[in-house]
């Protein structure tokens, strides 16, 4: 079997959800952030994508790559979902450490809703990241980051590629993985 059937086995597109072998539902078992970025795989996955009308902010392009990642930081520690938006152009694209990838400004405002909302909401609004490394070359900005959080019981650690192209973010690659996070204990 190819990895396309193997993974169409997992899926029914009718439901927009993935099912184990048996037809048990599996995104029961997850919560927050986890089972939103599945659900988003699932959505993209079935080509049935519905996202709801955003207004999404103009575009504010920024005058070198370095401005352009500086303001996505800023918009991102501040939960700023129109600032955040306004760098992202119409063909981005999301690449995320588990090889799921998100189209479209439109897709990835609809992720961004979820993940700038506080934790209880699934979200992790509350966090600081802080460049640690940037490294540049040409219009691709290289950040190795920390990211802390009162809710973290541990400084979490990653990287991003951002490609830019005319003062936009076009491409993101990310290491971001939430399960990986120590959350303090409640």
């Amino acid at each position: 079997m190819d990895a396309a059937k193997d993974f169409s086995d997992l899926l029914d597109c009718r439901r927009r959800r993935f099912v184990n072998k048996r037809g048990v539902p599996v995104l029961n078992r997850l919560s927050g952030y986890k089972r939103g970025s599945l659900q988003l795989v699932v959505a993209l996955a079935c080509g049935t994508l519905a996202v709801t009308a955003q207004n999404l902010p103009a575009k504010k392009r920024q005058p070198t790559p370095e401005k352009v990642i500086a303001e996505h930081v800023a918009a991102l520690n501040a939960c700023d979902w129109n600032r955040m938006m306004a760098q992202y152009d119409d063909d981005i694209a999301f690449l995320s450490k588990d090889g799921n990838v998100v189209k479209g400004r439109e897709a990835i405002g609809k992720m961004f809703k979820g993940a700038l909302m506080p934790p209880a909401k699934g979200g992790q609004c509350g966090m600081t990241l802080i460049p640690e490394k940037t490294f540049v070359v040409g219009d691709t900005v290289n950040v190795v980051w920390r990211v802390e959080a009162p809710f973290f019981a541990e400084p979490y650690r990653g990287s991003e590629a951002f490609e830019t192209r005319n003062g936009l973010l076009v491409l993101q690659v990310t290491t971001w993985d939430p399960s990986a996070i120590k959350m303090k204990k409640k």
